[in-house]
């Protein structure tokens, strides 16, 4: 990683762990953090516990990223950081907001845990920041650990201690669970049982969302807020689909880490040729530029999300990393500064539809047989977003 970015990296046990460390030091305890409300509801308690009050940027419909533009002067004055999202993969706009952020003293740190191949205004996404974190479980496929990766390398040695004071040891139960994963995942797979493995963790109280976004649980989120920063006081949050993300990674982890990395270049460019394919579609609305990212995942926007959502299941396609509702409908003002312009947010959370570009071609022979209608424009201007962004399908 410090090779792919150019930067001082540091190895930690998930994403969110790293995001957390990078929050608390280049952050001040009560200081406003500028971020999308189309992102995961951890990343929302991760500013959380670190102390910091999230505030919900206006964004661009077709991929989520942050609105330079649109962001009031009012806000810009009173951010103590900004926090990108490159959701699925798209970049946000890095050197707007590098500029930005420069002419406001204040840090940018990227959340690059879904785009860990992609490249904005000529350099990596992640290599902008003071403060980049990336997920080892989503292209990589190591299914734990993260990288934390810094600008000022002389930063290095202070986050190793914060995060090994993080840390809970390692478990020999754990690790086991861990190296028999992949095992299971290729049976699962390979008999054709996804679906049912999802039902039977469902009908087994594993699985900790009944919906797209976790339980809030206000009274007791409210209580935790008056005790941050602490990470801790945030565990019930925090640690939701992912109980280990403190836990200090053991050999099994790391290999598997290592085996991911060594595979990443050929994953990244099959997620080209996927982008590509999907791309293509009457669902899509490409961005304009050269070159293809590698996405994670592939916005498509469907008139019928649940509908389409569905059909894809049918077919053993899990549609998951959905954000709806946007964080601010979510959260209420109570734990957010909302959007000045939520129409954007939430039209994109309605009907965007994530498709893994590894499965491309199963996932348009499915929409073209179910009938999958195109969404239709998103809010704003007539035609701004076909003006800015290149066309789009008709509605």
């Amino acid at each position: 990683m410090r090779g792919r970015l150019g930067r001082e990296c540091v190895y930690v046990p998930s994403c969110r762990l790293g995001l957390y460390v990078a929050l608390r030091h280049f952050c001040p305890p009560g200081g406003r953090v500028l971020m999308s409300p189309v992102d995961d509801d951890v990343v929302l308690f991760v500013v959380l516990a670190a102390g910091l009050r999230p505030v919900q940027a206006p964004l661009n419909p077709l991929d989520a990223s942050i609105d330079v533009d649109a962001v009031p002067e009012e806000t810009w004055r009173s951010l103590c950081a900004v926090l990108t999202t490159n959701l699925y993969g798209n970049p946000d706009p890095a050197p707007r907001l590098r500029a930005r952020c420069d002419a406001s003293g204040i840090p940018l740190i990227e959340d690059a845990a879904h785009a860990i191949g992609s490249e904005v205004g000529g350099r990596p996404v992640g290599a902008w920041g003071e403060a980049s974190v990336f997920s080892l479980s989503k292209h990589v496929g190591a299914q734990a650990g993260g990288i934390l990766s810094l600008a000022d390398p002389d930063r290095g040695d202070a986050v190793r201690h914060t995060c090994r004071g993080l840390l809970t040891p390692s478990r020999t139960a754990s690790e086991a669970a861990h190296a028999v994963r992949p095992f299971a995942e290729a049976a699962v797979r390979g008999l054709g049982l996804r679906r049912a493995a999802w039902a039977a963790m469902g009908l087994l109280g594993l699985t900790e969302r009944e919906g797209i976004r976790m339980p809030l649980r206000p009274a007791a989120l409210a209580r935790a807020v008056a005790a941050a920063p602490d990470l801790t006081a945030f565990d019930p949050w925090v640690r939701v689909d992912l109980h280990g993300y403190r836990l200090e990674s053991g050999r099994s982890r790391l290999r598997r880490a290592r085996r991911g990395l060594g595979r990443l270049e050929e994953v990244l460019e099959a997620c080209r040729d996927g982008t590509e394919l999907l791309l293509s579609t009457r669902w899509a609305r490409p961005r304009a530029g050269s070159g293809t990212q590698p996405l994670f995942r592939v916005p498509l926007f469907v008139a019928d999300r649940d509908a389409a959502r569905a059909a894809l299941a049918r077919r053993g396609i899990v549609v998951g990393y959905l954000y709806d509702p946007p964080l601010d409908d979510y959260a209420g003002e109570a734990f957010t500064d909302v959007s000045p312009a939520p129409g954007a947010a939430r039209w994109f959370a309605r009907h965007a539809l994530p498709v893994d570009p590894l499965r491309a071609r199963e996932a348009v022979e499915v929409l073209e047989r179910s009938g999958a209608r195109p969404a239709g424009s998103p809010p704003g201007p007539a035609g701004w977003w076909a003006a800015a962004d290149g066309p789009g399908p008709s509605s």
